[in-house]
């Protein structure tokens, strides 16, 4: 089965930009694909995308023909957790918070939003895309009552942290953390950081260097 094979995060990585991809050609009436076609058309390396596919498909691709578009888009979403749905709460409902509840998009990759908290009572008792907001005191209670198993963290940098083991006990068992603080928790929880912070830093750096390129020239 593939899905016990071993994959590196880099490989994880990959998977979303191989079914943005496939997704396209499907619309387009394309029906089988291959390696090298996936690889040039992503200006990526063949034998790269090769073992990718090689780890999450239940079907051999075969030399010539490829694979079929539609199994492989399977393979992916099915390896992936996509079409098991993953309910999720969103704790900070400011403008990135909010904007990720007006997100629509994330069903696509099989996350459910099902409610925001916050501490501002002005937001507090709202909706945003028909989701209701709740105070933060509620937090607990609503996530044991609708067994959720993830959580978006997108709070102020001094509260993170007591957010988090607020979360943990209440059986949160993943945070997807947009806060810029190395959160402490249980070795059984997941964690994945997203540091909007350095990520900036490093466009706007690689921006630099292209741009010092350009004069030189």
């Amino acid at each position: 089965m593939a899905a016990d094979k071993s994959i590196s995060s880099k490989q994880l990585s990959r998977l979303p930009i191989y079914l943005k991809l496939l997704y396209s050609l499907k619309d387009k009436g394309v029906e089988k694909t291959s390696a090298p076609q996936i690889a040039k058309a992503l200006q990526q390396n063949e034998e790269q995308v090769r073992k990718d596919l090689q780890v999450v498909s239940s079907h051999i691709g075969k030399p010539k023909t490829g694979r079929v578009v539609v199994d492989l888009i399977d393979d992916i979403e099915t390896f992936l957790g996509y079409h098991d749905a993953t309910s999720t709460v969103i704790v900070g409902v400011g403008h990135l918070g909010g904007a990720f509840m007006n997100y629509s998009g994330f069903s696509e990759f099989g996350l459910n939003i099902l409610a925001g908290f916050d501490v501002d009572e002005n937001l507090v008792g709202g909706k945003i895309n028909n989701k209701e907001i709740f105070h933060v005191d509620s937090l607990e209670e609503y996530i044991v009552n609708h067994q959720v198993h993830l959580a978006i963290l997108v709070t102020p940098t001094d509260v993170a942290q007591n957010i988090a083991n607020r979360l943990v006990k209440s059986g949160i068992k993943a945070i997807w953390n947009f806060v810029p603080i190395q959160l402490r928790v249980p070795e059984d929880v997941i964690v994945e950081n997203v540091n909007l912070a350095s990520s900036l830093a490093v466009l706007s750096h690689k921006l630099k260097l292209n741009l010092e390129k350009e004069e030189k020239l």
